[in-house]
């Protein structure tokens, strides 16, 4: 999952953008209008985080017109001003969530989630491929009914694969959905995780890699 986080407080943004991160999120910053439009322009998101009040202008004109341009990836304003005319503003606008400054990270974080997972709702709520499991609501992912431990990037990883089950995932899908602008695409982060997942999913093997290509998850006996 891809997020962008549009707030112009550097220290806000940057807890916004670590806890994010750390629950397994992609996340990409801007700090005005200009920046956020440009990565509108070349990034595909599931959830937008808008500071409504930007010394650049306000988040709400930005929503209006990318809805107008037909992007209907889910919206959380993220704003100081609590009057019903402003939640009802943003709503108007085409936002679909209104989270006032203060907040509790937990709700952040549980209500970007929610709202990620809305632009994949056609999903079944439990994804399964052969005898592997995966619960995006609950995190939580199992092999012939045992619980697995995955950190936050490996489920990333993993919950892409499965809901692309026996399609070719490319390394640079995979890049674009689970990491953001602050990896280098030419490490070997894919590679190592990937290496990971086999390692916790054990045998028979789900992950086949297409050489050159990138990675197909598939039930074993496909």
């Amino acid at each position: 999952m891809r997020v962008l986080i549009v707030e112009d407080d550097p220290d806000l943004r940057n807890g916004v953008a670590a806890a994010l991160r750390k629950r397994g999120f992609a996340v990409d910053e801007a700090d005005d209008l200009a920046t956020a439009e440009l990565q509108l322009g070349v990034n595909t998101y599931d959830c937008l985080v808008l500071d409504r009040m930007l010394p650049s202008g306000d988040a709400l004109d930005l929503l209006e017109d990318v809805r107008r341009d037909g992007l209907a990836t889910p919206a959380l304003f993220l704003t100081a001003r609590d009057a019903v005319t402003d939640r009802v503003a943003g709503f108007e606008a085409g936002g679909d969530d209104y989270l006032v400054k203060p907040f509790a990270m937990d709700e952040l974080l549980a209500r970007v989630s929610s709202l990620s997972r809305r632009a994949a709702d056609v999903r079944p709520a439990v994804l399964q491929v052969g005898d592997l499991e995966l619960d995006a609501a609950r995190r939580e992912v199992r092999r012939a009914g045992v619980l697995l431990s995955l950190r936050a990037k490996e489920f990333a990883v993993l919950e892409l694969l499965v809901a692309r089950a026996g399609e070719v995932v490319t390394r640079s899908d995979l890049i674009e959905a689970c990491w953001d602008e602050l990896n280098d695409p030419l490490s070997n982060v894919i590679d190592v995780h990937i290496a990971k997942l086999r390692r916790i999913l054990g045998d028979p093997p789900l992950i086949e890699t297409m050489r050159g290509v990138g990675y197909r998850l598939a039930p074993s006996d496909a």
